[in-house]
Parts: C-alpha cells; structure tokens; sequence
C-alpha cells in the first residue's frame, strides 16, 4: 500500500536529484560498488574524482583483481579509511574467482564478499539490479527518525525498529522501491542533513514529526565526534602517505622525519603493517605498500 510519503519525496527526487555518474543507466554494477565502497564516510565532492579514475584504470572487477593490492592502496590517494582499498581488491579478487567477474545481484551472495556488510549488499542490489531491498545509511535513518519518530537523530547503531519501519515503507514494485532507497538518502544528504536542514525546501515538512513536535534537540545518548589532528588516524596517514607517494621501498629515516612522537610513530606503524596496509622488507630498515 502507498505510503503518503512516497509520493512527495518520489516527485522530489525527480526533479532535484544529482546527476552522478554511479548513478547513470549506463552505469555498470561495478560501478555502483566502487562508488559505495569509497562514499563510507566520504563526501561525495570527494569521491568524484577518485571514483572517475579507478574505472578509467580499472573498469571491471577482473582489472582490479589482476593489479596487486598495494597498487589499489596508492590509488586510494586521500580518501581516508584506507582499508577499503584493500577490502575492495579483495572483493574484485573473489567476484573474479567466484562469479565469473561479474557482480551478483542477489543480496546473499554479495553479503558473502569480503567487506561487503547489510547496508552495502543492500544498496548495490537496489542500486544497481533495482531490487525491493531495505537500505538504511545515516542519511535515510536520520530522514526517518525525524518524519516518523519525531527525533532529531536516530540511535548509534540500526536498531530492529528501524529495519521493520524501513519495510513497512518499502513500495511494493522493486523498480519503485530502488528508487524509493536512493530517493530518501538523496533528500538526508541534501535537504535534511545532521548540521543545518533545509526544512523549507523539504517536500514532506508538513507531514514531518519532528517539524511538527517543533524540533526538538536531540537527547538520547551521546554522539561521537569526529577527531583528526594528532591521532592514530592522521599518524597512519602521515606514514601511509610516505609509502604511496614513492614507486620504490622507503628507508625507516624518511618515515621517521613525518611524525616526532616516536611511541606513537611505532604503534602506527605496526599497525599498519598489521592491517597488510604496508609490507616490512627482509632487510627491516625499509617499507613498502603490499
């Protein structure tokens, strides 16, 4: 049974949403999985570029199985979270081995992929097959926790309520219910977004709870915040940025000059050599990317 959001947010995206190139009717499946795998908490002005150049380079999961991993490590550049890059080769790796180099588009069988968890099998299914799937990213739970539950923000994690209000609002029709799933993350990530909404421009503000209990802040429990300078995370990045930035192996002194901290410069660095991330050579004064 149609919902009386459908409608409204259906014929909003119709006419505000981005032209993407993941997006595209002439985008391939691949395409849409390497764009879900580089948009995890990565602006989409980002991963344009990046995205642009990796199915230049490598078009087809096959392309990418073939290259060795350090080299999907190096072209992940600056997008952060750099063991995606390394989730994603493995993930070519398997569709290449496994599925004839063609991305499957039952949920089952990509949830079985390394690095491929509920939201992203969902999404590549729906976005890329036009299958009837519940796709829940931040985007569209903060879209419903505000139309529905009438909270500013939804809980840390998915809860089972939201995965049964997502399929109570699920269209019937698969082709309407993959255009449903991008529509609402289309309408969080431009109108109701965390930090400012637009609540003037958005097509369901007069049905919407939160709108109508007049706003009221968020209270649940605490939500972290985003922390960059001199942590693990910028650490690894500095040292990780080293290793991509050289076609050969670099010596142990060129690492030690991007950080001061020394304790914090061995952790890092063992981690990222834990994490496959980067390679120390039999002789162990140099690293590379694997």
């Amino acid at each position: 049974m149609p919902h009386a959001l459908h409608d409204p947010v259906l014929d909003w995206y119709d006419e505000h949403a981005r032209e993407l190139p993941w997006r595209g009717d002439d985008a391939s499946a691949w395409s849409v999985m390497v764009s879900e795998f580089m948009l995890q908490q990565t602006p989409v002005v980002r991963v344009l570029p990046m995205h642009q150049e990796w199915l230049r380079r490598w078009p087809t999961p096959a392309d990418l199985a073939a290259a060795p991993s350090g080299e999907a490590v190096r072209s992940w550049g600056r997008l952060g979270y750099p063991r995606r890059a390394l989730r994603l080769h493995a993930t070519a790796v398997a569709i290449t081995e496994q599925h004839g180099g063609v991305v499957p588009s039952e949920y089952d069988e990509l949830l079985a992929l390394p690095g491929v968890g509920d939201y992203t099998a969902s999404a590549i299914a729906s976005f890329a097959y036009g299958r009837r799937h519940v796709v829940l990213d931040t985007n569209v739970r903060r879209v419903f926790a505000r139309a529905l539950s009438g909270v500013e923000f939804p809980a840390p994690a998915v809860t089972r309520a939201e995965r049964d209000l997502g399929a109570r609002l699920l269209p019937d029709d698969a082709p309407t219910a993959a255009t449903w799933a991008v529509a609402v993350m289309e309408l969080g990530a431009l109108v109701c977004t965390a930090a400012t909404p637009r609540c003037d421009a958005c097509p369901i503000r007069r049905r919407c709870a939160w709108q109508l209990a007049g706003k009221p802040p968020y209270d649940g429990p605490p939500r972290k915040a985003q922390t960059w300078a001199g942590t693990d995370r910028q650490c690894r990045g500095r040292l990780l940025g080293v290793l991509r930035d050289s076609e050969v192996p670099v010596p142990r002194a060129r690492l030690d000059a991007v950080w001061s901290d020394e304790s914090q410069r061995e952790r890092c660095l063992a981690s990222l050599v834990a994490d496959r991330l980067a390679v120390r050579l039999d002789d162990g004064d140099r690293y590379a990317l694997p």
